[in-house]
């Protein structure tokens, strides 16, 4: 019975393996279940993973957008983008042969000796200018005052305001465009002018810069300029004396001029100073690159500069660098004639005023009369309005040369004999220097303050011929002027005036407003 049990026993034993593969197909079916289920988890991870990245790009991409959607609403809300039309000139197709002619006002009652030259009256190349206009003319202007409210005393002398402001109003008749950028608000005559169709821009520099907008020039068709001290002011064309040039056909130089003018056309009623401007702004020359061309067929390079430092977009020179170039140019001589001359800075700031030494222009001309041997003449007006530092910094001056040799700098103070009901008649208004080899003709007073805060812009005119190759040049012409100015009996020199310490003692107010009776004769003791 044994035996008989044991293949029971046996069979019994052997069962198990008859069910072996159920449960190894069990265990693979399991094992391909999570083999599939982990591949499963590793695409879906994967997957997860590619649609996070995806994601991440979306969001990337979308905040690229939203920058650059914010940029372009910066950009267009700063400034035109494309700027003002151009009238297709370019720089390749632009005129560089050009005509000048020194332009001057110069008050009948006051006696200065002609040297024979041709001397073109202001009003005249005014309105020769407006006479060219054909399609446009664009002018600034930080005065806006042509007709005279008094006319029944002075007929004479504002009559020449009176004609140019007709001629303004009559260009809507020949179908010229007169587009004015000014700091005025509530001129009258620039409210007629647009109710005639001139388009007027205002801009407020006072948010700007808290200063005022002295610049002064005129467009005719972005051809022909004009720039200098004369104002749009009867007193400019009749009571001050001036002194400016006009440029004709000249496009190349005209350009950039507008360009100057469309910087100014785009600050409409803007109280700020926009970071990105369109590239129809930057300035085309500088004194680094200054244009090429012939005046009166003669070779020169002339570029434009502005101020204050705010107002200069990309390339473009300031009026300080300009200046201080022209200066570190010069080899025998600079000649300077300004209304004002005062090295300071004046600023106001929630009630307290800072008043600071400016020294770039004081220090370039100390320069050239001591370390180079220039000789400087410095024409300066003697008027009410002198502030009386003015001859301190003067005094100063002049005793660079006190113990050198070969060291010459003079001053002198130009006067006319002052009617008491107007601090301008006869006022010498010119804003200008020439040297041995250049001139520079601005808007600007030399005063500190001016040139930090007060929009203007100056010209610089260097020659490139020898003096064998060319004839009489427009810097032969400003020369004349000055000298004939300060040889005149109306350019006294300044006479030191100490106290009984030994100290120099400021001029009062009542000497500052003195004037000479006869051509030798001068009631300061500041002057001889």
């Amino acid at each position: 019975m044994e035996l008989s049990d044991v293949p029971r026993s046996r069979g019994q034993d052997e069962a198990p393996p008859a069910f072996l593969p159920c449960v190894s197909q069990m265990k693979s079916s399991s094992y391909s279940a999570v083999q599939q289920q982990g591949y499963s988890a590793s695409i879906f991870l994967r997957r997860k993973d590619k649609l996070e990245q995806t994601q991440q790009k979306c969001i990337a991409i979308f905040a690229l957008l939203c920058c650059c959607a914010v940029l372009l609403v910066l950009i267009f809300s700063s400034v035109d983008i494309w700027g003002d039309d151009e009238d297709g000139i370019t720089e390749e197709n632009c005129s560089r042969n050009c005509r000048i002619v020194l332009v001057e006002n110069i008050p009948d009652d006051l006696s200065l000796s002609t040297d024979g030259r041709p001397h073109l009256p202001l009003s005249v190349g005014f309105h020769i200018l407006l006479d060219q206009a054909k399609h446009s003319v664009e002018v600034v202007s930080p005065v806006w005052d042509l007709n005279s409210w008094d006319l029944e005393t002075t007929p004479s002398t504002a009559k020449q305001g009176q004609l140019l402001f007709q001629r303004l109003l009559s260009l809507k008749s020949r179908g010229v465009k007169l587009k004015i950028a000014s700091g005025l608000t509530n001129s009258a005559e620039l409210k007629t002018l647009a109710a005639h169709n001139a388009e007027v821009h205002f801009v407020n520099m006072t948010a700007l810069t808290r200063g005022g907008l002295h610049s002064s020039f005129m467009i005719v068709d972005r051809k022909h300029i004009y720039i200098g001290s004369a104002d749009m002011d009867w007193r400019s064309l009749s009571k001050r004396k001036e002194l400016g040039v006009v440029v004709y056909n000249c496009s190349c130089l005209a350009l950039d001029f507008h360009r100057v003018f469309s910087f100014y056309w785009q600050l409409h009623e803007r109280d700020y100073i926009p970071s990105i401007w369109s590239k129809r702004v930057t300035a085309l020359y500088g004194k680094d690159d200054a244009l090429e061309l012939q005046l009166n067929a003669t070779d020169a390079t002339a570029y434009v500069s502005t101020s204050p430092d705010l107002f200069c977009p990309k390339d473009r020179t300031s009026n300080v660098d300009a200046i201080y170039q022209v200066i570190q140019s010069a080899k025998k001589f600079i000649f300077i004639s300004v209304t004002d001359y005062l090295p300071l800075v004046s600023r106001s700031f929630r009630g307290t005023s800072v008043t600071r030494y400016w020294s770039p222009i004081d220090e370039v001309i100390r320069e050239a009369v001591v370390l180079r041997g220039v000789k400087v003449r410095l024409l300066i007006s003697f008027w009410k309005k002198t502030h009386p530092l003015t001859f301190n910094f003067v005094t100063s001056l002049k005793s660079l040369c006190v113990h050198l040799h070969n060291c010459s700098l003079e001053v002198r103070f130009f006067s006319y004999r002052e009617h008491k009901d107007d601090v301008q008649h006869g006022l010498n208004h010119n804003k200008y220097m020439v040297t041995d080899n250049a001139v520079y003709i601005g808007n600007h007073d030399w005063v500190g303050s001016d040139f930090a805060i007060n929009a203007g812009v100056g010209l610089v005119i260097k020659e490139t011929s020898s003096l064998k190759d060319s004839g009489v040049t427009i810097l032969d012409h400003v020369k004349a002027a000055f000298e004939r100015d300060w040889r005149s009996r109306y350019a006294k020199s300044l006479q030191g005036s100490k106290d009984q310490q030994g100290k120099y003692r400021k001029p009062q107010q009542a000497e500052i407003h003195k004037a000479p009776k006869e051509e030798n004769e001068w009631n300061s003791p500041l002057l001889f």
